[in-house]
């Protein structure tokens, strides 16, 4: 059978697996489904024609709801001196199965995770030479598909000397993307997520042209799904990025390319059997606000590894340098009294943690003070204050001294550390994750990576890792116009998929477009205070800045529901939204509900449904922008209504705008 057959065929045959003996080819191509039937994967080998055979390069397809979503596309490694593993195989044995994940995260986008899954694992060997053998192990749930490579130990590979890994993505259609254009491998994975149709990459100024391309990467298919290419538990592994291999316009497709080792750039790996690559993930559903809700790639990592959790906490932290170390005065001062001045600040505003940025310590020498700040003494003293102390770090010393330094923090009772720097995802730059993430929770210390790769679920595995940059944040308001409406608006649907984002919201020194100046010290910030009142509950993480100096908070009502939104969610619901356009985002937070709505630089009007709350009647707290907002961004209405499940609330937002609101059950006031 050629390989295009009908796609009635996939849609009727949702779970067949054709028989199979151990040594002998399979008669037919191997087929998945999800749970609900709608998602199919199919495995088969196929000629040089592309031909369905019993042997030959081994690929894999996908439909969704008997579309086509993704055609032949290969799947093979390149090992070092030897010929690449995948291109000439047969599929010796298929075996099928199905489970189930079913586990606790302490601060995720779920409280609790249950998702069904359908499985297979296909053993493949090849035809000739070393008859090398390759697992890969897939499985099919409802809102995505994931699959990864297995190496079992064998006498034809001694040693794994990984040179690269060929995944292919070819996309059935022109699809439109939004993707994360990076310089090279060593990036903070902070960008623009650019918008334009697969053709675009290969055909740059009319000539053939490629572009390395971070995950997530975002995909729409009309008529067909909206996608969402990553990955998840790189355990072992380096971090995989994509290309266009094609340069031609009519190439509709991505490769894998896994980032490279520093010491060996031609060497993506080098390890011992048996190995696992990390779990390809590809997010499929009708509707783009169903990619964030996925729990997926948290589904793929590692359970808990640390058995006593309680130390690991959630919440908000009040932050010296993003408005440039002001103090009351109105002068930046970076000494320990002046930081108490933000441990005061996040005494009196019930926040746990005040982090101290960059600065304190000597050097690259993070076991010693510069003397500008005494961390020990500031500690001391936020503990009299019931506030914790988080400190920052650069990776690199980190990388030298984690050892002796935090064991060193834990004596002096310090809660966290925010790494910084990290840009490297490649196998000991993902090593140094885990080293980190394992250390750190041996010394109670939670863990703010900055400066890094995207996440890929290790926040299951040690859940001090509580948060993630590698997003274009607010921090770039101090040198330049990079952050906008529009990109807040991108980041939901994309960087977020990936986990928890640490934008760093909280500005209120709000100013329109043509009114912005960048500047250092107390930042503008682009866009409508209620926009970033909103983006507490839109962007999620477990360890949210509130951004601003102290002062620019004083007597301002607005402030009243960063003080109020939690941190740590139970459930989330996306009620609508479009990639660049607006979001709209509820969460729950044990009986009570926060919702938060962004646009880009359009006014909208927005009917939400609350079909997401309970029964009975809540008082809804609703911050949302001034009539005059569009002119003057700081100005927010704050008002109450009564509201119950079922009814309808219009959300009227202005350019840069946005609306933030807390529902209260009205038995519990």
């Amino acid at each position: 059978m050629h390989w295009s057959f009908k796609r009635s065929f996939l849609a009727t045959t949702v779970f067949s697996i054709f028989c199979s003996g151990v040594g002998f080819a399979q008669t037919g191509p191997v087929m998945l489904s999800s749970p609900d039937q709608q998602l199919a994967m199919q495995f088969t080998t196929i000629t040089e024609k592309g031909a369905a055979s019993s042997e030959g390069k081994l690929v894999y397809s996908v439909t969704f709801h008997g579309k086509q979503l993704l055609d032949a596309s290969a799947l093979a490694l390149e090992l070092t001196n030897q010929p690449a593993l995948g291109s000439n195989v047969q599929i010796v044995e298929s075996t099928p199965g199905k489970g189930s994940d079913d586990y606790a995260l302490i601060a995720g986008k779920a409280g609790k995770v249950h998702d069904q899954y359908n499985k297979i694992e296909l053993r493949v060997v090849e035809n000739s030479g070393p008859k090398r053998t390759l697992l890969i192990e897939a499985r099919a749930y409802n809102d995505g598909i994931a699959f990864r490579y297995v190496l079992p130990e064998q006498d034809a590979i001694k040693e794994l000397r990984l040179k690269q890994e060929d995944t292919e993505f070819r996309i059935s259609t022109d699809a439109t993307t939004w993707a994360l254009e990076l310089p090279n491998y060593r990036s903070s994975y902070e960008s623009e997520y650019v918008k334009l149709p697969i053709s675009a990459f290969s055909n740059q100024g009319g000539v053939s042209s490629n572009f390395l391309i971070g995950l997530p990467l975002l995909l729409h298919s009309p008529g067909t799904a909206w996608m969402a290419l990553t990955e998840a538990d790189l355990e072992g592994n380096a971090g995989m990025y994509v290309t266009n291999p094609s340069g031609n316009w009519a190439g509709h497709w991505f490769v894998s390319k896994l980032s490279p080792r520093i010491d060996d750039p031609s060497l993506a790996l080098s390890t011992t059997l048996p190995y696992h690559s990390a779990w390809r993930v590809l997010l499929v559903a009708d509707q783009p606000g169903k990619l964030m809700e996925s729990n997926i790639i948290t589904d793929l990592n590692s359970p808990n590894r640390v058995r006593d959790t309680s130390w690991i906490q959630p919440g908000k932290a009040s932050w010296n340098w993003w408005a440039g170390d002001i103090g009351p005065d109105g002068k930046s001062a970076f000494t320990t009294k002046n930081m108490e001045y933000y441990v005061d600040f996040a005494a009196k505003s019930g926040f746990p943690y005040m982090l101290l940025d960059a600065g304190w310590a000597d050097g690259r020498d993070i076991t010693k003070l510069r003397g500008n700040v005494d961390v020990p003494e500031l500690v001391r003293y936020a503990a009299t204050k019931h506030v914790k102390v988080w400190i920052w770090l650069y990776s690199v010393s980190v990388m030298d001294q984690m050892k002796e330094a935090f064991p060193l923090y834990e004596k002096w009772g310090v809660a966290g550390v925010k790494i910084d720097f990290v840009n490297r995802d490649d196998q000991e730059g993902i090593k140094f994750y885990y080293d980190v993430a394992r250390e750190a929770a041996a010394h109670h210390l939670m863990v703010d990576f900055h400066g890094a790769s995207k996440p890929w679920g290790i926040e299951r595995t040690y859940p001090n890792v509580l948060s993630y940059e590698a997003v274009l944040g607010a921090e770039n308001n101090k040198v330049g116009r990079r952050d906008s409406p529009v990109d807040r608006s991108v980041f939901p649907f994309t960087r977020m998929i990936a986990g928890p984002l640490d934008y760093t919201p909280g500005g209120f020194n709000n100013v329109t477009e043509d009114g912005f100046v960048a500047r250092d010290q107390s930042p503008m910030i682009m866009g409508t205070r209620a926009q970033q009142l909103a983006l507490y509950v839109v962007f999620q993480t477990p360890f949210q800045m509130v951004s601003d100096s102290p002062q620019a908070y004083a007597n301002q009502p607005a402030f009243k529901f960063i003080h109020d939104v939690p941190t740590q969610w139970d459930s989330m619901h996306v009620i609508n939204g479009e990639p660049g356009e607006f979001v709209t985002i509820a969460r729950s937070h044990g009986q009570e509900w926060y919702l938060g709505s962004t646009t880009n630089w359009t006014p909208r009007e927005l009917r939400v449904p609350l079909d997401f709350l309970g029964a009975g009647h809540y008082v809804a707290e609703i911050y949302e922008d001034a009539p005059d907002a569009a002119l003057h961004p700081q100005h927010v209405t704050i008002r109450k209504q009564v509201v119950t499940k079922g009814e309808k609330l219009t959300l009227k937002l202005a350019s840069g705008g946005g609306c933030a609101i807390r529902f209260i059950p009205q038995h519990s006031n």
